[in-house]
């Protein structure tokens, strides 16, 4: 962190600034925020930059080993498996803790997806915060690489769009009005022109899909896929009128299968300086202590059916080990100073595209997650301020 740009952001902070700030956020799109947004940015320094950057490429880069393509080939559950996949993920997002080693802070592997994230909205977000906090220094930036706000679309619409009019590609959600990432559905319309359409609103004959736009029947060429099978499964109200599995005239951006191919999953298997020691449940060590492991189901997203304190007796109740892993537990550090006499803890989101047609993945950009609870969560953080979504600054 830059503490020099961290004093002077406090010392100019002013409650009414944050208020401008939410109200851009809330009222520049046709949804609203359905989460906190925090008050404060992160300002990172160049070395701290620099190691996160390295950790991630480092990250994505064993993903795409032979050895790891092994490991990778079981992560689908069985009846899951959808056809057509891509040669390779459209997005990668890999989760770093924020701790201390040292004197020095560290970013350390939470998770990682190839799924997309909140592309759209960290755009927003950061236009906003520079409207509502002009003391920002204009060569502090979000994003990697020297990539300018064009640029960045640019990329959004070759992943998203390729070679399609914006009308035959669909983001595809389950209703999507509904869910707390609808402000980055919005926004994602308002930069790219694609519309935010529910699952059970498609028109299937024979291998293709259709939607109504304003009345007319519009073919679908490209989904962009932001449906987590999770919630699909704890859905079977939903009436829908294709099935994942079916063999579908559509190409997937961001393909079902690499969901779980790219996930908790991959985590035993990714072993650098920045990773921490992961077990799947049926395979725990016996001289690992199981107190110093947080339980998590493979399957699962937004923190559900984490167990912060596992036992032995949880770990033989479990029906299915193979689908729980056991990751060492992190201490967040508490580093941002804030004007509640309390410092928050943070969590970074190095966030990569990866066009169809491109050798290589593109890291772009990044979000942040504030806390000052237990867990990163919201449901960890409630009626606590200087906590919530965020972004990560350096000196470009």
């Amino acid at each position: 962190m830059d503490p020099q740009l961290r004093a002077q952001f406090n010392a100019d902070f002013a409650p009414e600034k944050y208020a401008a700030l939410v109200r851009c956020v809330n009222e520049t799109e046709k949804w609203p925020a359905d989460f906190r947004i925090s008050e404060i940015p992160v300002f990172l320094t160049r070395e701290f930059t620099d190691e996160v950057t390295r950790a991630a490429n480092e990250i994505v880069k064993a993903t795409r080993t032979p050895e790891f393509t092994k490991h990778a080939a079981s992560a689908v559950p069985k009846g899951l498996e959808v056809p057509n996949e891509s040669a390779h993920p459209n997005f990668l997002v890999v989760d770093f803790a924020i701790c201390t080693e040292g004197d020095r802070l560290v970013p350390r592997l939470i998770e990682l997806q190839a799924f997309p994230s909140l592309f759209g909205f960290q755009l927003l977000l950061l236009h906003c915060m520079r409207k509502a906090y002009p003391a920002i220094p204009r060569n502090w930036t979000s994003s990697f690489g020297g990539i300018k706000d064009e640029a960045y679309l640019d990329l959004l619409r070759r992943t998203i769009i390729g070679d399609s009019a914006p009308e035959n590609v669909v983001l595809l959600e389950i209703e999507p009005e509904k869910q707390k990432t609808r402000i980055d559905f919005a926004a994602t319309e308002t930069l790219l022109g694609i519309r935010p359409v529910c699952l059970t609103k498609i028109e299937k004959r024979g291998r293709k899909l259709f939607y109504d736009r304003a009345g007319r029947e519009v073919r679908i060429e490209r989904i962009y896929n932001r449906v987590i099978f999770d919630e699909l499964i704890r859905r079977p109200d939903l009436n829908l009128p294709f099935r994942f599995q079916d063999d579908l005239d559509v190409t997937w951006v961001g393909h079902p299968n690499w969901y779980f191919r790219i996930s908790k999953h991959s985590l035993p298997f990714l072993k650098t300086e920045h990773t921490s020691s992961t077990f799947f449940a049926g395979e725990f060590p016996s001289d690992e202590k199981i107190q110093n492991y947080v339980l998590k189901p493979l399957y699962s997203f937004a923190g559900h059916g984490v167990d912060m304190e596992p036992t032995s007796q949880k770990m033989s109740a479990l029906k299915n080990p193979h689908e729980w892993i056991l990751q060492r537990k992190i201490d967040y550090a508490a580093f941002v100073p804030t004007l509640n006499d309390q410092k928050s803890k943070a969590e970074i989101r190095m966030m990569f595209v990866w066009p169809d047609d491109d050798r290589n993945p593109i890291l772009v950009n990044n979000l942040v997650r504030m806390s000052q609870g237990k867990m990163m969560g919201v449901d960890f953080n409630i009626d606590k301020t200087w906590v919530g979504a965020s972004i990560a600054l350096h000196e470009s």
